[in-house]
């Protein structure tokens, strides 16, 4: 029996993720989220976790004293409340399903720990890949994806040798706006960016699929996550959400997975992995499907897959750059701020700002993430 420690806990990833353990009969050791005090005290009396922390230092306080004497918990707050959480030292696997840079230092507390990680928190890796994979290599520990593209990439390439890995082709579901020209999408609103065609998912990581952002952040996640040239990366729009990604080997060959629209299926696969084992889920009836579509993905349309690839062939913190960027962006637009057409552009120039480096170190990363910031948000 595996035992777990859960970062974003409340999130929908974390959600699903506590979903999985209980099925499978999995201790959860420890949960941390960031601001979700009610949510987090129901999964704590649900779950009985030996310690669980509040990113939100005076709401973990509040929470603290509401559970005294209720449940032997230990209640932690602040970034060294959550980071204690990903290093707890019973833990086997810590899943990090947290939003945005936030999960940066849980990934890097995780590792030090001596954690095998399943990782869903890809800005840990489009701000930090390359010091994020060196830890993991030093300490000899394993990094398994939980977004079902990288995990779809992952169950394909097993049994293979990196080099006979031609191409990796992500998948995409091209969003709401998918087949409309930039002039007619400027002016939407939440409430149009938000009504993804496949997948139930929070409304940050939504929107940067609508804005095809999330793509971008995917291809150099899986940049770092399997060790291949910005070339070797393709990606594609499919529809339907049911080929989840797909591997073209040096003699033609492509392998690809396929599945339902089921966050919990990768989800079971890293945590369970490398056991492959039963899941009462929805099984896939291809006849139903009648068929599945393909597209090139419109980068005029679409510009963030453009600047996302420079991330790739630059490196250094241009990544944490672009997303601390886009974090702000899409915080505005989700606020009703700026329309959806300001995005991007509020992005490329916040992140062209800022100067670059080309080895930072990880301080050097989270000071790019407050200069970027601040440039997003005076141009708003």
């Amino acid at each position: 029996m595996k035992t777990l420690s859960v970062i974003g806990s409340t999130g929908s990833i974390g959600v699903q993720t506590l979903q999985v353990a209980a099925e499978r009969g999995y201790r959860v050791a420890g949960l941390a989220a960031g601001r979700s005090a009610d949510a987090l005290e129901q999964q704590i009396l649900q779950v009985r976790p030996r310690v669980a922390a509040l990113y939100d230092e005076t709401a973990g306080k509040v929470l603290a004293q509401k559970l005294k004497g209720v449940c032997d918990t230990q209640i932690l707050w602040g970034e060294a409340g959550v980071c204690a959480v990903a290093a707890l030292e019973e833990s086997d696997l810590v899943v990090n399903a947290a939003v945005g840079i936030s999960g940066l230092r849980p990934t890097v507390a995780a590792l030090e720990a001596g954690k095998n990680l399943a990782l869903a928190n890809k800005e840990s890796l489009v701000c930090a890949g390359d010091i994020v994979n060196a830890l993991a290599t030093e300490k000899g520990l394993a990094i398994l994806p939980v977004d079902s593209e990288h995990n779809a990439i992952f169950q394909c390439l097993q049994g293979s040798r990196e080099e006979e890995v031609e191409r990796l082709i992500i998948t995409a579901s091209g969003g709401p706006f998918f087949g409309k020209k930039a002039h007619e999408i400027a002016d939407m609103g939440p409430k149009e960016a938000l009504k993804h065609p496949s997948w139930s998912m929070g409304a940050k990581i939504t929107v940067d699929s609508s804005t095809m952002m999330n793509k971008g952040f995917e291809m150099i996640e899986a940049m770092h996550l399997f060790h291949v040239r910005p070339e070797q990366i393709d990606v594609v729009v499919h529809r339907e959400s049911i080929v989840h990604s797909l591997v073209e080997f040096r003699d033609g060959s492509v392998l690809a997975q396929l599945s339902p629209p089921d966050m919990r299926l990768p989800i079971q696969y890293a945590v369970d992995y490398p056991a492959r084992q039963y899941a009462p889920r929805k099984r896939l009836d291809l006849p139903a499907l009648a068929k599945l579509t393909f597209f090139a993905p419109d980068e005029e349309t679409f510009p963030a897959m453009k600047l996302c690839r420079e991330v790739m062939e630059r490196g250094g913190n241009l990544g944490a750059a672009v997303n601390g960027a886009n974090e702000v962006a899409v915080a505005a637009f989700l606020a009703g701020k700026i329309p959806f057409g300001k995005i991007y552009p509020t992005v490329e120039l916040a992140a062209r700002s800022v100067p670059f480096l080309q080895s930072p170190t990880l301080e050097d990363i989270f000071e790019t993430d407050r200069l970027v910031r601040a440039a997003a948000t005076s141009m708003l």
